[in-house]
């Protein structure tokens, strides 16, 4: 099957997405630029995609749900359909979402292989925290990722878009959630920009 191009992108919102999925279940939450926009309380900026993540025990069924779209498999580069009928493949991380009649991709689906109770930082396994700690909820429901974590996926690549949402993030970061991306950071990118400007005034 034929994807539409890369940058064909014409996403859903998050509500859009929450239309569909909310009623299902309440175990994937929003992740990237727009998880930030969630966590502000309105958009600050233009997103062209749409990401999200499920638990890999729950990828089939998600995508069951979402059955208006075909999902390719992200991986090195190129983009592969996977057909509904097989199951995740270990090494898949990342699958877009494609509306094929349209010609655009809607979503951006992530792989979570935490468990239930604990998230698990993929590039690097041993980095865990209890899912209550890394998930939030607007009221309206709508579940995201907490806005340090964000950031600290956002500091690998440090494009423009990052580090405006850096930026725009930092005064209503808790002290204690700049305490907790200074130190990842530490760890996990010793020397990255944004560790100076995260250590208190």
């Amino acid at each position: 099957m034929q994807s539409p191009p890369d940058d064909a992108w014409e996403a859903w919102s998050p509500e859009e997405l929450f239309a569909r999925l909310g009623g299902a279940d309440t175990d994937w939450y929003i992740v990237g630029g727009w998880a930030l926009d969630l966590w502000h309380g309105e958009q600050t900026r233009s997103h062209e995609d749409l990401e999200f993540s499920v638990l890999a025990s729950q990828a089939q069924r998600y995508r069951s749900v979402l059955s208006d779209l075909e999902f390719f498999a992200a991986r090195d580069g190129k983009l592969d359909h996977l057909p509904r009928v097989e199951p995740l493949p270990e090494d898949v991380w990342q699958l877009w979402g494609a509306d094929i009649g349209a010609g655009r991709w809607r979503v951006d689906m992530m792989v979570d292989r935490g468990s239930p109770d604990v998230w698990v930082y993929k590039r690097d396994p041993s980095f865990t925290l209890p899912r209550t700690e890394a998930i939030r909820e607007t009221a309206g429901g709508i579940r995201y990722q907490a806005p340090h974590i964000v950031l600290l996926f956002k500091a690998k690549h440090a494009r423009e878009k990052d580090y405006w949402d850096f930026r725009n993030a930092l005064p209503r970061l808790e002290s204690s959630e700049k305490s907790s991306l200074r130190r990842w950071l530490e760890v996990l990118r010793p020397g990255h920009a944004w560790i100076q400007e995260l250590r208190p005034a």
